[in-house]
């Protein structure tokens, strides 16, 4: 590695991790968030058996799974201005990642309420509660314990994908990267370094996966 090598990598770094900090992992708790409380809802629509709801989420959860991430990206931020909806990158990010990750949870979620036995919501309706105390106090609960393992696995592919949202001039990690690379012509190790940050990340979000499995798995053994 040459000298002007390693000063180029040394004064990248904060140049990478600040996007990330102040972009990458706001844009990822916010789209996520937004993203279980689609999920939640349309999850517990189709457990309810919701008859005029059933079709349109099926509808939503068909075209979003069956597209590419990077197209509805284009479509939302691109496409809408022709419509006269614009929409500024960071907001437009938010909302694509969330819908595009609402729809898989939402299959996360559903499965994971079925899951829970049936048992004991007819236990519910013997001591006298109703469907939503039944599905707050005890469907809800095991469901999201179940289905926190998957949920982390699509928190932590989320925070890769945000690298596509520099494609909708949203600054994020990668894109501060491709700035560097640009003024210096050093892809190989530039790209080598911002994907060691997102494997930090990853990193973080996995230690913090399995403290919450563990976490989880002792109350379950309590209970």
């Amino acid at each position: 590695m040459s000298e002007r090598l390693a000063s180029i990598l040394i004064d990248s770094i904060p140049k990478i991790l600040v996007p990330g900090l102040i972009t990458t992992i706001p844009l990822t708790i916010l789209a996520f968030s937004l993203a279980l409380v689609i999920a939640v809802i349309c999850a517990v629509a189709l457990y309810a058996k919701v008859s005029w709801a059933k079709p349109i989420i099926r509808f939503y959860v068909w075209i979003v799974r069956g597209t590419p991430l990077l197209v509805q990206l284009y479509v939302i931020f691109y496409g809408l201005p022709s419509l006269g909806i614009i929409l500024p990158p960071f907001p437009c990010a938010v909302l694509v990642f969330a819908l595009n990750e609402g729809a898989y949870c939402t299959e996360t979620m559903r499965s994971a309420l079925e899951a829970v036995p049936a048992g004991q919501i007819e236990a519910g309706w013997c001591v006298g509660m109703s469907y939503s105390q039944i599905m707050r106090r005890i469907v809800l609960p095991q469901a999201f314990r179940t289905a926190f393992p998957p949920l982390s696995n699509s928190l932590i592919g989320m925070v890769k994908d945000t690298s596509l949202a520099a494609n909708i001039t949203v600054m994020e990690m990668f894109m501060a990267t491709q700035r560097i690379v640009a003024r210096t012509y050093e892809p190989l190790a530039l790209y080598i370094e911002v994907a060691i940050v997102y494997l930090l990340f990853s990193t973080i979000l996995t230690a913090v996966q399995r403290y919450g499995e563990k976490k989880l798995s002792a109350y379950n053994r309590i209970k």
